[in-house]
């Protein structure tokens, strides 16, 4: 059979004068097949025959296996074939089954459901691509959160899918639909749920944790039941079809910020084609949210070391000097990166998502210029900043004064062993007062106003060089810590 294009041909030059010899020459075809042709420009295709099988006669036998067993493997439908007089080869077997399984499965039925207003949302991530900060790529992920009754939708973007990321995202939901569900409905992700034994769930304990400031019950789809959050899923489908395409975009924030403005003229007041209403108009129910919310940000303890600086995500960002060789908290999100030593903020950057990047502070630069560079590699001067921002303040006192300095930072030290970390500070503070800035000053108000702790001072070696080692002040924070997990380990 020729194609359509031919049969064209065939009829353009015939009606232009040529004959039959002439068209077949040219198109490199039989002249019966023009004759054909010329006569029937459509002529009856023939069927093609189907091929027997030898497994058809005992294809409705293999039905009814299926249908009594789903499960039910080649081997055992063949050796059953096979007392019926079948002598066919296992192959046709798994082809046959690999087929009806394949047809009954499109065949299985599925209630859809309706929730009341404010009863359930329903929650699933997105991989986006990625986003480029100089030459580091990072993965684009976005947390799509629902509420089932409206279809009001929120999409929270982030390069993670940690535990942080998903409690941020589900509290900047809670912000945006301005209320909070009964329900929560979730996949079998780790961040919510750990463990699952047929009906038997073990949920995320940190996941719980922040669920109970809300009064929210999860629910976790059963595996392989995409249906079951069907919602969100098509949420996906549509951010994917109708937000992501002919879009760029500058970094984690212009996402965001292009999102909420789609969100707001767009996802949330079209007329959506389940309900025939607008999703912001049909929000309704949602429980208030609390005065005092969690603070959702990732958290980390980290050491700053001699360069002032603490290293998270492959980056380093600058302290104050006097931080240096102490334990510090980091708090994060998608924007900023907050340092506290003692529930007290020492720093604050903006958050670098490129890598191997050092993120200084001008205030940082300025102390550290004040110290002096090589001060900072004396382990005496680092033992005397681990006394926090009262030393610092009088280091760079006594520097601006030309005073000599490790003199001087020996001095204080000894005071220290003399009369204890508290009163030295108390003495160093009322010196900067008075803009007396020398250890015999701070000598002189301590042995008026105070009694030394420590009545007998630290034995002397031979080596005078092991009579300098010092260690700086440790967080009993951490000890405290210790403590506790022990007790608990011994308590089980």
């Amino acid at each position: 059979m020729i194609n359509r294009g031919d049969v064209f041909t065939i009829h353009k030059l015939w009606n232009q004068g040529f004959t039959k010899r002439q068209i077949a020459r040219k198109l490199q075809l039989d002249r019966g097949t023009v004759t054909n042709y010329l006569a029937n420009p459509a002529p009856a295709t023939q069927k093609r025959r189907v091929k027997q099988s030898k497994l058809d006669p005992y294809r409705s036998m293999v039905e009814e296996m299926i249908e009594q067993c789903q499960t039910v493997k080649a081997p055992v439908v063949l050796q059953r074939l096979i007392e019926k007089g079948f002598d066919g080869e296992i192959t046709i077997i798994r082809n046959l089954l690999r087929k009806l399984r394949g047809q009954m499965a499109n065949r299985e039925p599925f209630m859809r459901f309706e929730t009341e207003p404010g009863e359930q949302i329903q929650i699933d991530w997105g991989h986006f691509g990625s986003l480029s900060y100089g030459s580091t790529r990072r993965k684009l992920y976005a947390l799509a959160v629902l509420e089932g009754h409206s279809r009001m939708l929120y999409v929270h973007f982030s390069h993670s899918q940690q535990q942080s990321s998903l409690h941020q995202g589900l509290l900047d939901a809670f912000n945006y639909f301005g209320g909070l569900p009964k329900e929560i409905v979730v996949d079998n992700m780790l961040t919510a749920v750990t463990e699952r034994v047929g009906a038997v769930i073990r949920y995320n304990d940190a996941f719980l944790d922040f669920l109970r400031c809300f009064s929210i019950t999860p629910r976790a789809c059963t595996v392989r039941a995409p249906y079951e959050k069907g919602k969100v899923e098509n949420a996906i489908k549509y951010i994917r079809q109708n937000f992501w395409p002919l879009r760029e975009f500058a970094n984690l924030t212009d996402v965001q910020n292009q999102v909420q403005h789609w969100l707001g003229s767009i996802a949330n007041v079209r007329k959506h084609h389940s309900t025939g209403e607008e999703p912001v108009e049909r929000l309704t129910g949602l429980q208030s949210l609390p005065e005092v919310l969690p603070d959702c940000r990732h958290s980390c303890s980290l050491l700053v070391h001699k360069d002032f600086g603490v290293r998270f995500d492959a980056n380093v960002y600058t302290v104050p000097p006097w931080a240096i060789g102490k334990h510090i908290t980091l708090k994060t999100d998608n924007q900023k990166i907050s340092i506290y030593y003692k529930e007290k903020l020492i720093a604050c950057h903006n958050r670098c998502w490129d890598r191997k990047q050092r993120i200084e502070l001008p205030i940082h630069l300025e102390q550290v210029k004040k110290i002096k560079k090589k001060l900072l590699q004396d382990r005496q001067v680092l033992v005397f900043l681990s006394l926090g921002e009262i030393a610092l303040l009088f280091l760079e006192k006594i520097t601006d004064s030309s005073m000599p300095i490790r003199k001087n930072i020996a001095g204080l030290l000894k005071l220290q062993d003399e009369y204890g970390e508290s009163s030295l500070l108390y003495a160093m503070k009322k010196a900067m007062e008075k803009k007396l800035y020398d250890a015999d000053y701070v000598r002189n108000i301590l042995y008026q106003e105070m009694t030394p702790v420590n009545q007998h001072l630290p034995v002397r070696l031979k080596q005078e060089d092991l009579n300098e080692i010092r260690l700086t002040t440790p967080p009993l924070a951490e000890y405290d810590a210790i403590a506790v997990k022990r007790r608990n380990h011994h308590a089980k």
